[in-house]
């Protein structure tokens, strides 16, 4: 009998969605769960941490910053880790590292040593985001490939409300309690990963490691039972392993010169403005007089609207690729803008609201999906691991802009056009970016092997 070979991309590309996939999703869905529970456990323990500690609610600003700032470090570094090692094994790791810190910050006995622990934690977090996003990518089928990691970061969405949950649940908690929970869950979760976590077969193809054959022949088994693989099987890729390590220089080559930079800079100005609305709205909403339960209602229509915006442009990206992200950045500048209009009815509000969270949200949700598919295997944990820590810096950015003019007591209108300008920024740098990936992936679809073998 012959050699045969078989091409995992087009594997990946024709599989029907089955049991194997939706199992791989719904483990991510869990691990950006304790992420999403991360980001707003800092804020839910604050006010039994301020009593504690008989603190000014100001000398907390540095331990908020700390755990984005420790992501801006861990993602590109464990996305490198990544593509050198397994997403695998990164992902596990990250997936640790964020729960000996997280739970290691109860012994925190000054602002200092919180704020060093929630760096250390957010180190773990960030790294674990281009690996879950690199590895959903290589598995999905290609007419699926953002919709399933757009659901799976559905995830921090639903984890964002658990400290809630917990504060209400169990009244009169201390501080220490939620930081319990962040860090027990994520050191269970990580044995679970251990053992129901697969590794990248496009990854295996590339390294050739010790033990990757058999690796390849029991996840292949898994995604097609129907086909027969003898000794004489051997797997392929279009792609080749190029560079060893996958430094940073590779993110700029091969027709990504302008690419990255470009991808940088929407990650950057989208959660620029996305933390500038998501840190202030509350408080400019009772500002301008809403009641506190008006002004809460109203806020939670901004994620009500990501949600559904999350869902809707990642069907459109798989379809019609950058050109949705494009018109979500268009649609969202006058949504955002038009928030701050006096006089407007309560119900008006809210509608604004909601659309604006279903584009600027939307928009986040599919910038972090096309980030796995823009690069190619060998590169792809390293370059959403990058486009995710640079991105960060917009995250700590907006807090601080939203700080600075609402010091300078700008009336209403005014402050919700500052959201308007990164946005407005986005649309134009999109629509550019949009057009250079028409060129490199031969169509509106992000086909990463469209584009190695057009030779880009």
């Amino acid at each position: 009998m012959g050699e045969t070979a078989i091409d995992v991309a087009q594997l990946v590309d024709d599989q029907k969605l089955g049991a194997f996939t939706i199992r791989l999703v719904f483990l991510s869905f869990v691990i950006m769960l304790a992420d999403g529970y991360d980001l707003l456990a800092a804020s839910y323990s604050a006010p039994a941490l301020i009593k504690a500690w008989q603190l000014k609610p100001a000398q907390l600003g540095p331990v908020f910053s700390a755990s984005p700032l420790g992501m801006v470090l861990g993602a590109p570094l464990l996305g490198w880790l990544g593509d050198r090692f397994g997403r695998r094994k990164t992902v596990i790791l990250g997936t640790l590292i964020f729960g000996v810190f997280s739970l290691a910050t109860i012994l925190a006995q000054s602002v200092d040593q919180l704020m060093v622990l929630r760096f250390l934690t957010g180190i773990g977090l960030g790294g674990m985001l281009p690996n879950i996003t690199a590895l959903n990518a290589e598995f999905a089928p290609r007419r699926m490939r953002a919709t399933l990691v757009v659901i799976m970061f559905m995830g921090v969405t639903a984890g964002s409300a658990l400290p809630g949950a917990v504060v209400a649940l169990f009244p009169g908690f201390s501080w220490q309690e939620l930081y319990v929970i962040g860090g027990v869950a994520p050191l269970l979760l990580s044995i679970a990963l251990a053992l129901w976590l697969p590794e990248s077969v496009k990854f295996l193809v590339l390294r050739k490691g010790a033990g990757a054959r058999g690796k390849l022949e029991r996840l292949v088994r898994q995604l097609r039972p129907d086909l027969a693989i003898t000794p004489r099987t051997t797997f392929v890729t279009p792609e080749n392993a190029g560079a060893s390590g996958a430094p940073v220089t590779e993110l700029f080559k091969g027709g990504l010169e302008w690419i990255t930079p470009l991808l940088w800079v929407l990650f950057v100005v989208n959660l620029t403005a996305n933390y500038f609305l998501y840190s202030w709205m509350p408080v400019l909403f009772n500002a301008e007089g809403f009641s506190p339960s008006q002004a809460a209602l109203t806020t939670s229509c901004y994620y009500v609207g990501g949600v559904v915006g999350g869902l809707t442009i990642s069907r459109l990206i798989d379809k019609r690729g950058l050109k949705a992200v494009t018109a979500f950045f268009v649609v969202g500048c006058p949504m955002v803008a038009c928030i701050g209009i006096p006089g407007l009815p309560s119900g008006v509000v809210m509608a604004m609201v909601f659309f604006a969270g279903a584009c600027v949200i939307g928009v986040q949700l599919g910038l972090n999906a096309a980030s796995g598919m823009i690069y190619p295997t060998r590169i792809r944990a390293t370059g959403a691991g990058w486009a995710f820590g640079v991105g960060r810096l917009g995250g700590i950015g907006g807090p601080m802009m939203g700080a600075m003019l609402i010091a300078m007591h700008l009336p209403l209108a005014e402050l919700f056009l500052a959201p308007a300008i990164p946005l407005a920024i986005g649309a134009i740098a999109c629509f550019v970016l949009m057009r250079l990936c028409q060129t490199r992936f031969q169509g509106d679809q992000l086909n990463d092997v469209a584009a190695v073998r057009a030779g880009a």
